[in-house]
């Protein structure tokens, strides 16, 4: 074994037996993503504006259904829910509660950065934990150190169950190897509230469009009711819906969000959050034009040329279709005809399945090492990077704990992990590579 090769063993080594991913693998690099003094301190400003803005929603949500903002908000993220799902969510019990950990997906562009979306029921947790720690023994300097992640997972749910739905089997390896190390029982959601041996704190790791194959959800939301337990994140649907980045950018709803926010958290986040509008298909007055499009009807979109589709479509929540990137269709690169298929699927949708549309943003190329599979040999790799910083917030209290960068292959428009892609944590030091054609700012 040469020295080159040694990094790579020592990864291999210290991967579970039973891995991270269920039937899921990624390429390995000797390197850590390493981050500019500048983009650290945004990461960490970004946890506290998006703490912030999680808060702002669940209040405009709040305020809305009971008539004190308007009522179309509401409604609209109520749209395809269960009515009881939407009646317990506005329980007085949970009015203040919503999701301790935040996940967003930051784009890396030429310009910055920008939010492709905000996750609440995150993925990767267990991932990012093993690579700072993995990463750490071998030296690099990783955000959040080796042990921030497994701390902060720790305190939002002390030695509580995490509960896994069967759809999210892909992601109980990763949950079982943290569990082994924070104290938390792994158990399976759908008999969980038959147990007798139910803990205080539970983990919900589990969409809430699945409660339907969860026989016994009912009785979890009773005793989450009656104070027996915790459950985080909590029963709020409306929270884990992409429409808000929406919302976000419409016109009436601007004074609201300068108030809750505060000026500077709103002028920062709208260089984050990229323009979005609700694929609502109801007619415009004849004089109107849908802000920053130029159009009187979203139908028109279909007609765009391809340079005008610099746009993406994704559904908005409560469906299997939106996480993953399932839903995700990028204008610019699909046939015409495709495109306007996709913008009359997502019009019709509507009244059950709320489409968003987004502003595209290129992620920039950046160069990178990567171990070759077979031979463990090391050698350049173009790619584009997704940066997945994970805030927990225990106690009202943002903090960063940690990093997972994905790099894919730069012929990838749509960044998730894939087999091609190098998954790395981020590290503070900002050394090592370089973006093609300058450094990392």
């Amino acid at each position: 074994m040469t020295e080159q090769n040694a990094p790579l063993a020592q990864l291999q080594a210290a991967l579970p037996e039973s891995g991270l991913f269920a039937g899921k693998t990624w390429r390995f690099s000797p390197q850590a993503f390493p981050l500019t003094d500048a983009l650290h301190a945004e990461l960490l400003s970004l946890g506290e504006r998006l703490w912030a803005f999680q808060r702002a929603c669940n209040d405009l949500y709040a305020l809305s259904a009971s008539g004190r903002q308007p009522a179309w908000v509401a409604e609209l993220l109520d749209r395809g829910k269960p009515p009881e799902l939407v009646e317990f969510s506005r329980a007085k019990a949970f009015r203040n509660q919503v999701p301790q950990v935040l996940r967003p997906d930051v784009i890396l562009t030429e310009d910055g950065f920008v939010l492709s979306e905000l996750d609440s029921v995150p993925g990767g947790i267990g991932l990012t934990a093993w690579l700072n720690a993995t990463y750490a023994e071998a030296g690099a300097e990783v955000l959040g150190g080796a042990s921030g992640m497994l701390e902060g997972f720790a305190g939002i749910a002390p030695g509580g169950d995490i509960l896994i739905s069967r759809e999210a089997d892909t992601y109980r390896p990763e949950m079982e190897w943290v569990a082994s190390r924070t104290g938390h029982r792994v158990c399976a959601a759908e008999g969980y509230g038959a147990r007798t041996d139910k803990r205080r704190e539970v983990y919900r790791f589990f969409e809430l469009f699945d409660l339907e194959n969860i026989p016994e959800v009912a009785s979890l939301q009773s005793a989450a009711l009656q104070g027996e337990l915790t459950v985080t994140p909590p029963f709020k649907p409306y929270l884990e819906e992409k429409l808000w980045f929406a919302l976000f950018w419409i016109r009436p709803l601007r004074s609201y969000w300068r108030r809750a926010l505060t000026d500077r958290n709103f002028l920062a986040l709208q260089k984050v959050i990229p323009k979005s509008w609700v694929l609502d298909p109801q007619p415009l007055p004849p004089h109107a034009e849908l802000p920053g499009l130029g159009i009187h009807d979203f139908s028109e979109l279909g007609d765009f040329s391809q340079k005008e589709r610099e746009l993406v479509i994704k559904a908005s929540g409560f469906s299997e279709l939106a996480w993953g990137a399932r839903s995700v269709v990028i204008g610019s690169d699909e046939p015409q005809i495709s495109w306007k298929t996709s913008v009359f699927q997502a019009l019709k949708a509507f009244p059950k399945q709320p489409h968003i549309l987004q502003r595209f943003h290129k992620a920039r190329l950046f160069q990178h090492t990567v171990y070759d599979p077979v031979s463990g040999d090391v050698h350049p790799f173009p790619c584009r990077v997704r940066l997945c910083p994970y805030y927990f917030s225990p106690q009202n209290q943002p903090k960063l704990a940690g990093a997972l960068a994905t790099l894919c292959p730069p012929d990838k428009k749509i960044l998730h992990g894939m087999k091609d892609a190098v998954l790395v944590p981020a590290s503070i030091a900002s050394t090592g590579w370089t973006r093609a054609g300058g450094p990392l700012s």
